[in-house]
């Protein structure tokens, strides 16, 4: 799939999404280039149709782009919960398993996922797998100690038969990459992960780890987008239909 083709596709699903959103709702707004795509169109239909909703964004990125649009932010600690977040993904395995955090937003998106009433992810076909861990998994770590949780998480996949693994610090012209909550981020090739449930639980426990891209049992659906402008709805049950 060529970059025209996967922003088209991209673009169908996010298109979909819209579906969903209704009057008087609030909406999360995720990040990623999908979910730009998403930030944008939903901007276009609250000003054409005047919706009444409120937008909460998952990242310092996102806020900028939904206030230079114009769509109405508030704090998520100004609401009791999410009717919705519309965010996208890095890989969509089984069970809507997924990897997320490719944006550097893994920690906000979480926390905004784990708010919302329903969780809707938007990608484009070549994010579905048949097992995550292909697409380098992200795991956000406080700066103190730094290598010392990196230690810890080599023990770790090491104990659990993860042998043949490579990791990365993410960076950002020369220097660390800084999150949005002042962290950093090490990408984790584990080329396939055989027991995300189990992994997420045990590397989220780690002293240092404030949290991994593993995102499980947290998506409701998926609308995926395909070259041809279809769309592939992906409930919780893993049943699907094309639209």
């Amino acid at each position: 799939m060529n970059n025209s083709k996967m922003s088209s596709a991209k673009r169908s699903a996010a298109k979909q999404a819209l579906n969903y959103v209704s009057n008087n709702m609030i909406v999360g707004l995720g990040t990623g280039s999908t979910a730009k795509i998403f930030v944008e169109l939903l901007a276009q239909k609250v000003l054409k149709q005047k919706m009444l909703i409120k937008t909460v964004a998952t990242s310092s990125e996102t806020y900028t782009q939904a206030k230079k649009l114009g769509l109405p932010l508030i704090e998520l600690d100004d609401c009791s919960y999410l009717d919705i977040v519309v965010d996208g993904a890095d890989e969509i395995g089984p069970d809507l398993s997924l990897i997320k955090g490719g944006g550097g937003a893994l920690l906000q998106e979480k926390i905004v996922a784990s708010s919302s009433k329903k969780v809707i992810i938007i990608a484009d076909q070549k994010k579905l797998v048949m097992s995550l861990g292909l697409f380098p998994l992200p795991v956000e770590i406080v700066k103190f100690g730094y290598s010392k949780t990196l230690n810890q998480i080599m023990v770790l996949l090491k104990g659990l038969g993860y042998s043949d693994l490579n990791f990365s610090w993410r960076m950002d012209k020369g220097n660390f990459f800084i999150t949005d909550e002042n962290h950093y981020i090490l990408d984790l090739s584990l080329e396939k992960i055989s027991d995300p449930v189990q992994l997420e639980k045990e590397i989220n426990c780690l002293v240092g780890v404030v949290d991994s891209g593993l995102f499980v049992n947290t998506a409701d659906l998926a609308l995926v987008g395909s070259e041809d402008g279809s769309v592939e709805v992906i409930d919780k049950v893993v049943s699907s239909e094309r639209i």
